[in-house]
């Protein structure tokens, strides 16, 4: 087994005001999540495009798969828009032979 360094994947998320919390999307892999808070969205975002990279690494799926433009909250909801930010997501990744 081969342990490579810690990779960083930089990411575009969105915070989307909704009736009851914030919803979250990275628009660049298509993962969402939501939370009561501005705070708590953003972390389950993270968290969520976390545990994405780790499974289509093992799974062999494709890392980046955008948000399809006529489907994006900046295109369709720009009002709802709280905040846009950028993910630094890194971890660990395993290599066997």
């Amino acid at each position: 087994m081969t342990v490579l360094d810690k990779p960083t994947f930089v990411f575009t998320g969105t915070i989307i005001s909704e009736k009851n919390g914030y919803s979250s999307l990275c628009i660049d892999l298509d993962v969402a999540s939501q939370g009561d808070t501005k705070e708590e969205a953003k972390q389950n975002l993270m968290e969520a495009v976390t545990l994405y990279l780790e499974t289509a690494i093992d799974n062999n799926l494709p890392l980046i798969r955008p948000v399809l433009k006529d489907d994006n909250p900046i295109n369709t909801r720009p009002d709802d828009i709280v905040e846009i930010f950028k993910m630094n997501i890194s971890f660990q990744v395993q290599a066997y032979a």
